[in-house]
């Protein structure tokens, strides 16, 4: 499943995150990863220093969509600001100033 402007894609399918019950907040394109994760905390009862490896690619996972949608926050931004420079002065400008 493709998710607008985003490079990747859903790999956990609605009904495979429902069944996992991963809640909805949490269903993301990192989701197939947090499934695995969640039933390692489950068998392991939740010891922090447990499932280390499921948790780095998980958090590594997210942080990689955070910083996509920073970037095309920025390219937001930049176009903006390319766009208001166009714009017709409302002032003309004087020959000394």
């Amino acid at each position: 499943m493709e998710v607008p402007g985003s490079s990747k894609k859903m790999i956990a399918t609605q009904e495979e995150m429902a069944e996992a019950k991963v809640p909805i907040p949490y269903r993301d394109q990192c989701a197939h990863l947090l499934i695995p994760l969640n039933k390692c905390r489950q068998a392991e009862f939740f010891l922090p220093w447990k499932c280390e490896t499921e948790r780095h690619t998980y958090e590594k996972c997210e942080y990689e969509l955070v910083m996509e949608r920073m970037l095309q926050m920025q390219k937001i931004r930049e176009r903006e600001v390319q766009s208001a420079n166009h714009s017709i002065p409302l002032a003309p400008k004087t020959a000394g100033a």
